[in-house]
């Protein structure tokens, strides 16, 4: 099966790498339009050739969407349009309903999976990709009953080949939730790595200081500003909501810091500590 992947970076290039390792691929043909990306791809052997959109849309049987999610629904119809009987286009981006909007407007919608793999580093381009990536993750399969029942299944079995446990759901359900566990999650990473570097000055005290408690906080932070800003975009208004209960819980915390109430301080974190059994039990 010739599987075209549209963007090499980490989430494309670890994707590329263990399809084909694992047998799925028998090619890969890689699209990027960052000519450093491809030609760092094609040395790594992470795709066998690389070409452009249309060449990819006459080539593959599968072609992956591996891009920023404002890309994806930029170049989602001009996939469609060109999609023969038998192809199936797949979206990894981190937001589903902007993308299957696009996609309910085209004629050739059921040639469209819209998926969601959760994975990833806070690493970027080619160079971070590696099998494995997504070796007991959970995928989620979003609006499947806008998408030939083929097309599913090929879907299923694809990341059943990367080791992935498959869930299904509502596009808008998705993004409800995923700002919750994973959008607020880089927020939170992101202000915090803000706040530090605008009061601590003295980037020394910052290296000699910073526990691993602090590393693993801050790594979200790391993230490739390309990627999560058009994330935030997309998902505002879901993600403005868990941002006003984020916030009035940090809020409710300085309380009961600055008032000194320290037996409420530990009933609340004992509250909070059953998040531990709740992630032992995924």
């Amino acid at each position: 099966m010739v599987v075209g992947v549209v963007g090499l970076g980490l989430i494309g290039g670890s994707l590329a790498i263990s399809l084909k390792k694992r047998g799925f691929a028998s090619k890969i043909i890689g699209v990027d339009n960052n000519p450093n990306h491809s030609s760092e791809a094609l040395d790594s052997n992470i795709v066998d050739e690389v070409c452009g959109l249309s060449q990819v849309a006459q080539l593959a049987d599968i072609i992956i969407l591996a891009i920023p999610v404002d890309a994806g629904k930029a170049v989602l119809p001009l996939l469609l349009d060109q999609t023969k009987e038998g192809q199936v286009i797949i979206d990894m981006g981190s937001t589903k309903g902007g993308i299957c909007m696009v996609a309910d407007q085209h004629p050739n919608r059921k040639n469209f999976v819209a998926s969601h793999p959760i994975a990833g580093t806070e690493n970027a381009g080619p160079s971070a990709a590696f099998d494995g990536l997504y070796d007991n993750k959970i995928t989620i399969i979003c609006d499947e009953e806008k998408s030939l029942p083929s097309a599913v299944n090929v879907c299923k079995k694809l990341y059943e080949t990367l080791n992935m446990r498959v869930q299904f759901m509502d596009s808008q359900e998705h993004d409800r939730h995923i700002a919750y566990v994973s959008h607020l999650s880089h927020i939170t990473s992101l202000v915090l790595g803000q706040t530090v570097l605008e009061i601590e000055k003295d980037e020394k005290s910052i290296f000699n200081m910073a526990g691993s408690g602090f590393a693993s906080t801050v790594r979200l932070a790391k993230s490739s500003p390309d990627m999560w800003a058009p994330i935030f975009e997309q998902n505002q208004e879901h993600l403005s909501t868990a941002l006003e209960a984020y916030i009035k819980n940090l809020e409710n915390f300085k309380r009961k810091i600055e008032t000194g109430s320290k037996d409420e301080l530990r009933d609340l974190m004992g509250d909070v500590n059953e998040i531990r059994r709740v992630l032992k039990g995924i």
